[in-house]
């Protein structure tokens, strides 16, 4: 049977001619009649939300679903299926209840949540609420025997601000061309020592705070929560490595909720609170965490070659972690059980990878990367080993390993679960024309740009960062940065099931052609440190 291709003409640079870049129509074909007409997407992302629930690294509910994947991976006839650990996490935790009430002046429920890796009240506790301001190291003196018994605020009131714009979003035309200009950076020079001060000086304020409010008996601590409008943002406190300090029970509070309170103390009213938080650490030691995945195995000459595709499965637990990030992870599974259905016969192995430690910088995918692929030099001194990688100083040249140069590509998706638009090619010019070619076919539902832009804050930056090509969907915004993001609505009804289905496509679809083209991908030059 002959293939029917597409075959587009794309430009270079300067209008030269570029190769031009086949396309299997017959495979497109058959990936978006088994995407849209028989998808499972609903059913992999339902379950992850609201069978599993929040998935933080290391909890209970991420070790089921790190077994639950493994499960419909086994399932679907993938080979290769397994966990995969990096060391040192940390300790499991979570929480099964809160609850905060304002006994005076007046009875009131106020809305909270905790803050992970902070511990539970061990039963109902009471006490008078009181303001602090601590910014720096010195504040701390000022609170010295005043606190022992009371419930702390650590934030002041906050104005609220009325939205100008929509919360939900999706790009316009005009949206879209803008994403398609490129923006020279600015010298950096002295940008990295900025960030490492004040990370620096973030981290030691934290750990001096909680061992102070622990020390000075204070019974718990509330903090006013990032957004507004009754949405509770929250993330970590405390500490998730044994043998540091997890302070108090910490919370974070609804900003309308928050208000009253530092109000009323401000007016000289007393403020009695009831606090009664059931949380708890899992583990008494620190743990590895785990990856999960899955590969097709390629066939023939370049079985041994690798296009890898993830989502990170880690979340927070304010909600159920659906769009940050079961939507990723349903979509890098559902792309995985069509290439299967459809009968798809890769040359080069497809493996997918579904992280963990995301949210905690990066520390899944960067282990796998370091593992796998390459790595710079581990530093010696232990400030430098303690930084985040973005902000270490350059310790030597990459340290490459086997498969360095077996891999081609890289996609992730975790910029909630509104419809792809295109991809960020992360300024590999070289990829875009490929890019746009295997868009085509996908332009009836939207999918439409290719953008030299970089963009980060999520996996694809472990591969990227050692001179791999790893990439990043564009997406509707939906209400993914107004509601969303690390929030109590972070949940399955925030969710466009028609998205999903056709990220799950276009994603099936890049990994096959990404596997079957001739070259691997194109790779830009490293900028080393």
């Amino acid at each position: 049977m002959i293939k029917r291709c597409l075959l587009l003409v794309c430009l270079g640079i300067g209008g030269v001619a570029a190769a031009q870049e086949p396309v299997d129509l017959d495979m497109v074909n058959r990936i978006r009649q088994e995407a849209f007409h028989r998808s499972q997407v609903m059913d992999t992302f339902s379950h992850l939300t609201e069978a599993i629930g929040p998935r933080l690294t290391n909890s209970p509910q991420m070790a089921e679903a790190n077994a639950w994947t493994r499960g419909k991976f086994t399932q679907w006839g993938l080979a290769n299926v397994h966990d995969e650990a990096f060391e040192d996490f940390g300790r499991g935790w979570e929480f099964s209840s809160a609850s905060v009430e304002m006994l005076g002046p007046r009875a009131m429920p106020l809305h909270a949540l905790p803050k992970a890796w902070t511990p539970g009240t061990n039963g109902p506790v009471e006490g008078e609420a009181i303001q602090v301001s601590i910014k720096t190291l010195a504040d701390l003196d000022k609170y010295k025997g005043k606190l022992a018994g009371k419930i702390v605020l650590l934030d002041e009131a906050r104005a609220y601000k009325r939205g100008a714009t929509p919360d939900s979003h999706r790009h316009d035309d005009a949206g879209l061309a803008e994403l398609q200009a490129f923006a020279i950076p600015k010298d950096k020079s002295d940008d990295r020592a900025k960030r490492t001060k004040e990370f620096r000086e973030r981290r030691e304020l934290a750990e001096a705070t909680n061992k102070f409010l622990v020390a000075e008996g204070a019974l718990a601590a509330i903090g006013i929560s990032g957004w507004d409008n009754g949405i509770i943002r929250v993330g970590g406190g405390g500490s998730r490595k044994a043998g540091e300090s997890v302070g108090v029970p910490e919370l974070a509070m609804a900003a309308e909720h928050y208000n009253p309170l530092v109000r009323a103390i401000e007016r000289k009213q007393p403020v009695k609170l009831r606090i009664n938080v059931q949380a708890r650490f899992t583990d008494e030691a620190n743990q590895p965490g785990y990856n999960t995945l899955a590969e097709i195995p390629g066939r023939g000459g370049k079985a041994g070659e690798i296009v890898m595709l993830g989502a990170h499965m880690d979340s927070w637990h304010a909600g159920t972690g659906a769009a940050d990030n079961a939507a990723g992870v349903a979509v890098m599974m559902e792309a995985m059980r069509i290439l299967k259905a459809v009968g798809a016969r890769p040359h080069r192995t497809i493996r997918v990878a579904l992280w963990s430690g995301e949210e905690q910088g990066l520390i899944g995918s960067q282990a796998y990367v370091a593992q796998h692929f390459a790595a710079y030099p581990e530093p010696s001194d232990p400030a430098q080993k303690a930084l985040p990688a973005s902000l270490r100083e350059p310790t030597g040249a990459l340290q490459k390993k086997r498969d360095y140069d077996r891999l081609s590509a890289y996609f992730n998706m975790d910029n909630g679960s509104g419809r792809f638009r295109g991809i960020h090619a992360q300024e590999n010019l070289a990829a875009m024309p490929i890019f746009k070619a295997w868009l085509e076919p996908f332009h009836d539902v939207g999918a439409t740009t290719v953008a030299t832009r970089n963009t980060g804050s999520t996996d694809h930056i472990a591969f990227d960062r050692v001179g791999l090509p790893g990439f990043q969907f564009i997406q509707d915004r939906l209400d993914y940065f107004s509601n969303v993001h690390h929030s109590n609505l972070d949940t399955w009804d925030h969710v466009e099931p028609e998205d999903l289905k056709q990220a799950a496509a276009i994603v099936a679809s890049f990994a096959y052609h990404a596997a079957m083209r001739e070259e691997r991908l194109p790779r830009k030059p490293l900028l080393e440190d």
